[in-house]
């Protein structure tokens, strides 16, 4: 693909993203615009174990592996860490004891 082509395609989208904005009422601006307040709180490993009494690192881990709390893997190998989203290791607890 050259770079007239990308450029073609991408001068297309900017079209399409215009459209899609100024379609409708003018309302378009303020939801565009992230809240500031909805910060992704990550936790280690460890910080998830402490944050819940009773739980251990090897549950913490087994969840994620699970995919039933949200991660991220930075890093790869031995020196790579596992970071969980707070909110949903949170979420995950509340939601089991009710």
């Amino acid at each position: 693909m050259t770079t007239t082509e990308k450029k073609a395609i991408v001068d297309n989208i900017l079209e399409l993203l215009i459209l899609l904005t100024e379609d409708g009422e003018n309302s378009a601006p303020q939801t565009a615009k992230a809240p500031t307040t909805d910060k992704v709180e990550m936790l280690t490993i460890k910080e998830s174990a402490a944050l819940i009494s009773g739980l251990s690192e090897h549950t913490v881990r087994q969840l994620v592996k699970q995919g039933k709390v949200k991660s991220v893997r930075t890093g790869a190998g031995r020196n790579g860490k596992i970071l969980v989203n707070k909110a949903d290791l949170v979420e995950y607890f509340q939601g089991k004891g009710a």
